[in-house]
């Protein structure tokens, strides 16, 4: 049973420290898998079927990011509100910080893929920046509001693995109506656990159904995993506030990934905002805006270029395919525009390599975002120069 949300502060000391007594009696719990041979770009580390291989310990822990947001949270007198937005399976705090008081809201999610880590470092960078007092973090708060969950899969971020540490068997448990049924197409029993990332459904009711599995890549996704509960319910929480939750970021990593796929050599990050191709496809969902999705991508990718980075090459990633099980596809259907930030390699392809760089990129990225909405040039902006932006190139892999 995951507890309400609850702040690091005052009100979460007790229930911080049960949680973390919990977690030691949960079997192979922070235990990362670091002892398997070194691995050179595998075919499959998108996919997340390896374990292990590089050192993470450049990489912020689980311990690290709730001592990052303790601080982050204390420096900046409270502007920076951390809570405890939900529990992993294996019952470590997924925490969301909350800053600014605009009337755009900012959603922004990183690590729901256990070895992608850089946007992690990049959020709580951001959140220090808009913690401050210098008069563009003011100007900012003013005109945005900015939620971040730095790290939403916990659990697969300390085994450092895609999927997360849930069970096929511990999720019958909780949805008794799925016994008997085949498991969902994303539960990777090579690791014992879900791309969490196929988890998602437009309608934030749903209550899982036995007709409804396996799925497929293109059907949507439950809500079994406690970790897209937990975006789900942030996500409803800021609806309910907001009316739409105006911007979905998504910060992911990406090396190679299935025969004929790969990210090229030249590319340090990757952006998209299609991930629903034909909306009719999934009901009435009058709120669904591509063009929205769009002018932010633009807006992201026009602040990388004016930084000048010779070291920076950012591509769109031809992503064509219907995907309402991710959050991205299941909130654009919702109303909210999305951004993919896909940077270039994983713990086990590149390690620490770069990391700095990689990390820098996509918190100029971000930036560039809230300065759009700040000064109201994003608006303006002509959704059709998004097809402008050089595509990425998918080399063959293998």
């Amino acid at each position: 049973m995951r507890g309400p949300v609850t702040s690091i502060s005052a009100r979460g000391r007790r229930r911080l420290a049960a949680a973390t007594g919990a977690l030691l009696a949960v079997p192979g719990a922070g235990a990362a898998v670091l002892g398997s041979p070194a691995l050179a770009n595998p075919l499959e580390s998108h996919c997340g079927t390896e374990t292990g291989g590089k050192s993470v310990q450049g990489f912020i822990s689980h311990s690290e990011l709730r001592r990052s947001l303790e601080q982050i949270e204390r420096s900046s007198g409270g502007v920076v509100d951390v809570d405890v937005a939900g529990y992993s399976h294996q019952g470590r705090e997924i925490f969301s910080a909350r800053v600014g008081e605009g009337d755009t809201v900012v959603l922004i999610q990183s690590q729901i893929h256990g070895n992608e880590m850089h946007g992690t470092a990049a959020v709580l960078d951001l959140l220090r920046t808009l913690g401050n007092n210098s008069p563009r973090s003011q100007e900012i708060r003013r005109a945005v509001t900015v939620v971040a969950v730095p790290k939403i899969n916990p659990d697969g971020g300390e085994l450092d693995q895609r999927a997360n540490a849930q069970s096929w068997e511990a999720t019958v448990a909780d949805f008794p109506q799925l016994a008997g049924v085949r498991p969902a197409w994303n539960y990777n029993s090579r690791v014992g656990g879900f791309d969490v990332n196929r988890d998602f459904h437009p309608d934030l009711d749903y209550v899982p159904q036995a007709a409804d599995f396996p799925g497929n890549s293109a059907s949507v996704g439950w809500y079994v995993t406690p970790e897209a509960q937990t975006t789900r319910d942030v996500y409803r929480a800021l609806e309910r506030e907001f009316g739409t939750v105006d911007v979905f970021v998504d910060l992911h990593n990406q090396a190679a990934c299935y025969t004929g796929e790969g990210m090229d050599d030249f590319t340090t990050l990757s952006i998209s905002g299609r991930f629903i191709t034909d909306p009719a496809q999934h009901g009435n969902w009058p709120k669904f805006d591509y063009d929205a999705s769009r002018r932010v991508n633009v807006a992201l990718y026009e602040a990388l270029q004016s930084g000048n980075s010779p070291q920076s090459k950012v591509t769109r990633y031809p992503q064509n395919t219907n995907l309402p099980g991710t959050a991205l596809g299941s909130f654009a259907l919702r109303g909210s525009a999305t951004i993919l930030f896909e940077t270039r390699g994983q713990t086990q392809s590149w390690g620490q390599k770069q990391h700095g760089m990689l990390t820098k990129q996509i918190g100029t990225g971000l930036t560039g975002l809230l300065d759009s909405i700040t000064d109201g040039t994003l608006d303006q902006i002509d959704p059709e120069r998004y097809e402008s932006i050089p595509e990425r190139m998918n080399v063959p892999r293998g």
